[in-house]
């Protein structure tokens, strides 16, 4: 018997030269009257924000700023957003920011309503409903928050970050513009980067991977292979920062079709607790997970080498022998980046290991779709690994 999958798209996708233009087009269209549009005090420092914000003016649109957006909220400081966003009179959502911007605008946009709140979305995410339309605009390339139905917030009380996964957060439109990329700072650009690496990895090798998340997947990986370390590290690299936009939106559509794994199972407690960014968490993990799962997914890697290794004399010939080239491939990918390897760094103590093993066990939301099981024993393992 076939398996089902599922495949959900927002209404349209910009991409290309001057594609923020399109945000007037949109506004337009639609007769928007008032925009709420959600960034971060980075974002109006940089003067990234006069880009989309010309595009709405010349809609002839009113709009109301809501900046107060810190990396990586809280559901209580998400609540708060909402909130202020429920008072602006807007009616259409545009957000200009990394992960946590997007994600308070998509919770924003199922929650201007009194039947429920951020928490009740906690314990029932199919609680939410589309209640506005949203215009998201990326100005990382790798969380893919643009085009997944998943929203992240840290949960204080349980050390935790939890994923409220509903539909009715995709996105209606999506605009990829490389000149929102263009400066950003190395650390941010590597650490996002690699968290679509882990994205496209994840979701490939995934309990829940499918014909649909294998296309977006592998081409996402492939791309980011080849494009990741000139992307973060060239500020004059527009081709390969384009081309890194691209790999982490097709590697969000992997995630709406299939779903990541242990990895970022286990990297929840990492920010919930510590307030390691995302991308580092993952990226701290994704090698020593991924060795961890080869014995299970040796064929799934040796496809993802036969597809993204273009060495002029392929070395590897096994399947073993290809998936250690992938894996290989991450780690040198993470150590040219700068990335951390560790926690030590971030004075993550040996005695919170059960801790973490307890918090990384809770979310089996994604360690179902992990190949390999984990038990409490393994994720110790990984965690002492890393420690």
């Amino acid at each position: 018997m076939l398996q089902t999958y599922t495949l959900k798209m927002p209404q349209a996708v910009f991409g290309g030269e001057n594609s923020l233009d399109q945000i007037t087009t949109v506004l337009k269209q639609r007769n928007v009257k008032r925009a709420a549009i959600f960034t971060d005090k980075g974002i109006l420092a940089t003067g990234l924000f006069s880009l989309p914000e010309e595009a709405v003016k010349a809609a002839g649109a009113d709009y109301y700023i809501l900046s107060d957006i810190p990396a990586e909220p809280s559901y209580e400081a998400v609540q708060n957003i909402v909130d202020e966003y429920k008072k602006s009179g807007a009616d259409i959502i545009i957000a200009v920011g990394g992960g946590s911007v997007l994600d308070a605008a998509k919770l924003a946009s199922v929650l201007v309503t009194d039947e429920y709140g951020v928490k009740e979305l906690l314990d029932n995410p199919l609680l939410a409903k589309k209640c506005v339309p949203t215009i998201l605009i990326p100005t990382t390339a790798g969380t893919g928050a643009e085009v997944t139905p998943n929203a992240i917030v840290a949960v204080p009380e349980k050390e935790l970050k939890v994923g409220i996964v509903n539909d009715h957060m995709i996105a209606d439109y999506v605009v990829l513009d490389a000149r929102m990329v263009k400066n950003l700072p190395m650390k941010i650009a590597a650490a996002t980067g690699v968290d679509a690496l882990a994205h496209a990895i994840e979701c490939y090798t995934s309990n829940k991977a499918n014909p649909f998340s294998d296309t977006f997947a592998l081409e996402a990986l492939d791309l980011i292979f080849q494009h990741i370390v000139a992307a973060c590290t060239d500020p004059s690299a527009m081709e390969a920062k384009n081309k890194m936009q691209i790999a982490a939106f097709y590697a969000g559509f992997a995630i709406t079709a299939s779903g990541t794994t242990a990895v970022h199972a286990l990297s929840y407690p990492l920010g919930g607790k510590y307030h390691i960014a995302h991308g580092v968490s993952n990226a701290i993990l994704l090698a020593p997970v991924m060795r961890f799962n080869a014995p299970y997914c040796e064929d799934r890697l040796a496809i993802a080498y036969d597809r993204c290794c273009h060495e002029e004399k392929k070395e590897a010939i096994t399947d073993k022998e290809k998936a250690e080239w992938i894996i290989k491939k991450i780690e040198d990918i993470v150590k040219e980046l700068e990335i951390p390897t560790s926690l030590k760094e971030f004075g993550v103590p040996k005695e919170d290991l059960e801790g973490l093993v307890e918090a990384g066990m809770q979310v089996t939301r994604l360690l179902v779709n992990n190949r390999r099981p984990v038990t409490p024993e393994d994720a110790r393992n990984l965690y002492l690994e890393i420690l």
